[in-house]
């Protein structure tokens, strides 16, 4: 909670997996910070005992103010939205009131959420991130750090301002390594390709790096790589790399050499941290809810019918998320070489 005229503090909204370890740092560092999640137990346990990051990156309890929605009061300059993409909109209505007259909203979340919230707060008040660290959230006031990864902020317009600079230095805090650009949306654009690939690898019990490194599902993580990738240059968005993953090995004028080379460079990632399993995988395997399927992928295939694409992988994986999330099928070798049966051409009418 704060009162009225505390703008300076940091309001981050959603205190799970990304902001809840951004909360535990920037507080840590002496920069004032509010948690706001609608787990009461995971603020209360922010609020008595203390957040716990834990893994092989950094172990750490600190202690960081936390409120549940309807418990935050006043105003703040710098908001930090990271709740899951689904759950952007009814975080905005509850947070815009809190929002100050000059204050941004930073997106960081996974997906094309920086379009929605430029909606309904206004282009000027919203700011893009891109975030690749590995992280879950593992129960109250606990989170897991798996390995750090690409860290990117910038303005939709492409603008770099004070406050862009000042977010930047605030995410070096976390991140040395972060990255200030003036074009957010080719970072957005090349996760939307290797988040396509994490989503294939949740069809199954797999881990990541198993799934990357199986010579039987390495046709269908490229073309999902190669279907993001022409949906990208139809919205002239040049993709960016990071981590492993190479737009440019799944464009239309690369080969089957380079888009390997980067599934091997993928599994070589992936098999280097804590975190062996995508949160799309936690939210299926363990925490049994929706996933982000429909912001993160499923938009994708709109965009692509509105340029006369054909995304037919992509489509499928939707539809096969779904699955599992209404208990239709399990996660399984088997459900994910459906996708194998969509690119061959095989699958039934």
């Amino acid at each position: 909670m704060t009162e009225a005229g505390q703008e300076d503090t940091i309001l981050i909204w959603g205190a799970g997996a990304i902001g809840g370890i951004l909360g535990a740092y920037w507080a840590r560092a002496g920069h004032p910070v509010l948690l706001v999640d609608i787990d009461a137990a995971h603020v209360a346990a922010c609020n008595e005992t203390g957040l716990h990051i834990e893994g092989p990156v950094e172990e750490f309890i600190q202690a960081v103010p936390a409120a549940t929605p309807d418990q935050v009061k006043g105003t703040f300059r710098r908001v930090v939205l990271a709740v899951k993409a689904q759950a952007t909109e009814a975080a905005m209505k509850m947070l815009l009131p809190h929002l100050a007259d000059d204050g941004y909203i930073l997106s960081a979340q996974n997906g094309l959420n920086e379009h929605l919230i430029a909606e309904l707060a206004g282009p000027q008040r919203t700011m893009g991130a891109f975030v690749n660290y590995g992280s879950d959230w593992q129960g109250p006031g606990r989170i897991l750090f798996g390995n750090r990864g690409a860290v990117v902020v910038g303005e939709i317009d492409g603008s770099i301002r004070d406050r862009t600079r000042e977010m930047f230095d605030l995410l070096k805090v976390f991140e040395p390594d972060a990255v200030l650009t003036e074009n957010i949306w080719s970072y957005l654009w090349g996760k939307l390709g290797y988040g396509a690939q994490l989503f294939a690898t949740a069809l199954t019990p797999d881990s990541m790096s198993a799934n990357f490194a199986d010579p039987d599902r390495v046709p269908v993580l490229i073309e999902l790589g190669r279907e993001v990738m022409k949906v990208a240059k139809a919205e002239n968005i040049p993709p960016r790399g990071f981590n492993g993953f190479d737009p440019a090995a799944y464009s239309d004028t690369a080969g089957d050499a380079e888009a390997r080379a980067s599934i091997a460079a993928l599994a070589a990632f992936t098999s280097k941290t804590a975190k062996t399993h995508s949160g799309i995988w936690r939210d299926l395997a363990v925490r049994k809810r929706r996933t982000e399927v429909d912001p993160q992928i499923g938009i994708i295939v709109t965009i692509a019918a509105k340029h006369g694409l054909d995304v037919p992988v992509l489509a499928r994986l939707v539809e096969l998320i779904h699955e599992i999330e209404d208990g239709k099928r399990p996660q399984s070798k088997d459900t994910f070489m459906e996708l194998d049966k969509v690119l061959r051409g095989t699958a039934a009418a």
